[in-house]
């Protein structure tokens, strides 16, 4: 089916967009590059369809894999909103609305963070991933206007994860698999600003 069709039938469907899960191909094969082949108000309205199912999941990103549209399209935003002394030590700040179209990241330099981390097309789940701390992000926005820019904290690890789905990567393919928690056991024990306690109790 060609994507213009794809996208029509997506958007005549229920809104928010039904989230593909974890066992479906598209999760699991790269995207191909996408071409701005869509009529501009079709591609606008898919854009606007992609922000509502990411802020009504709610999550801070979404790939169009997450769709069932094997295209390299992202959308991210994070309203952060954590206590100050957590926002700090996860150096989690407010991420603007954001398109990113045919996305790759290389880390900056050696620097690692790692932390508990979830997927919308994983739901119930939580687990520790070592992401880098600083990443190159290389981009084009929704208007094809290039981005390449460094970005930090956990704007790059929404960025690397969002990324590494439109190459069929899974946040458990990196993930400690020792850390992994359903999401109730993570918000009971292990929701602290960092992922030490769950560390030592569950030897990862």
């Amino acid at each position: 089916m060609l994507l213009i069709d794809q996208v029509q039938k997506l958007l005549a469907g229920p809104r928010p967009l039904p989230i593909v899960s974890a066992g479906h191909p598209v999760l699991r094969h790269r995207a191909e590059p996408y071409d701005f082949s869509l009529p501009s108000d079709l591609f606008a309205e898919l854009i606007v369809a992609m922000r509502e199912s990411m802020l009504a999941a709610p999550g801070v990103g979404l790939a169009s894999p997450q769709i069932g549209l094997g295209v390299q399209l992202a959308v991210i935003e994070d309203l952060a909103g954590l206590p100050a002394e957590v926002a700090q030590i996860r150096d989690r700040v407010p991420v603007p609305f954001r398109v990113l179209v045919n996305p790759s990241y290389t880390p900056v330099d050696d620097g690692v963070a790692a932390f508990y981390e979830g997927c919308l097309s994983v739901p119930g789940y939580q687990a520790v991933v070592e992401r880098p701390s600083a990443v190159r992000l290389r981009a084009l926005d929704e208007s094809r206007t290039a981005i390449d820019e460094v970005v930090t904290g956990w704007a790059a690890r929404i960025v690397a994860h969002e990324t590494d789905h439109l190459a069929g990567i899974l946040y458990l393919d990196k993930a400690f698999t020792r850390s992994l928690a359903g999401t109730q056991e993570y918000l009971t024990r292990w929701a602290g600003p960092t992922p030490q306690d769950a560390r030592v109790a569950l030897g990862f």
